[in-house]
């Protein structure tokens, strides 16, 4: 049986949930250094406020379970020569991991934005040694199209980057 959970625009009410999943120091392990640790309501609020006003520039989703946001979802939309083009970010806590969550998580936001919004490509960027968020990827039909050698530095150590796209003809059953 699949593990339920709905994609929620982020309200404030998520703020005291977001906060509590999102303070597990292995969760910006991979994620870029905007992902604050610790993880504080303060920090949660600010993160609403913040999508609250991007509405526009994609799509931005909790991943809630019983009312607690566990995880978080978006698509954002590129600018300029990359206007058809949207970049997929996600995170989840911990102890949802391995449950097919994210990946029908990404599968949900992917059909969303090929029917809503006009991409004809998701990219999304990935650490190198992050091979669980690469599988999760490939299981939603993403085309890994290369890597970015030693292209991110974090925590005093280089890591290459994994470069994976969705194309809308190649979306399938999403």
């Amino acid at each position: 049986m699949a593990f339920a959970f709905t994609l929620e625009k982020w309200s404030k009410a998520l703020a005291p949930s977001l906060a509590e999943s999102a303070n597990d120091e292995r969760i910006p392990r991979f994620l870029r250094n905007t992902f604050p640790h610790p993880y504080t309501e303060e920090c949660a609020v600010f993160f609403i406020s913040a999508v609250e006003k991007m509405r526009d520039k994609g799509l931005f989703y909790a991943i809630v379970s019983e009312g607690r946001a566990i995880g978080g979802i978006d698509l954002t939309l590129q600018e300029d020569v990359h206007c058809r083009q949207a970049e997929l970010g996600y995170w989840l806590n911990p102890d949802f991991w391995g449950k097919g969550i994210m990946t029908e998580a990404v599968g949900r936001i992917c059909a969303e934005a090929f029917e809503k919004l006009p991409v004809n490509r998701i990219q999304a960027q990935v650490f190198g040694e992050n091979d669980a968020s690469c599988r999760v990827l490939e299981k939603c039909g993403f085309q890994r199209e290369g890597v970015l050698r030693q292209s991110i530095f974090k925590n005093g150590i280089f890591y290459d980057e994994r470069i994976y796209g969705l194309l809308a003809s190649e979306r399938g059953e999403l």
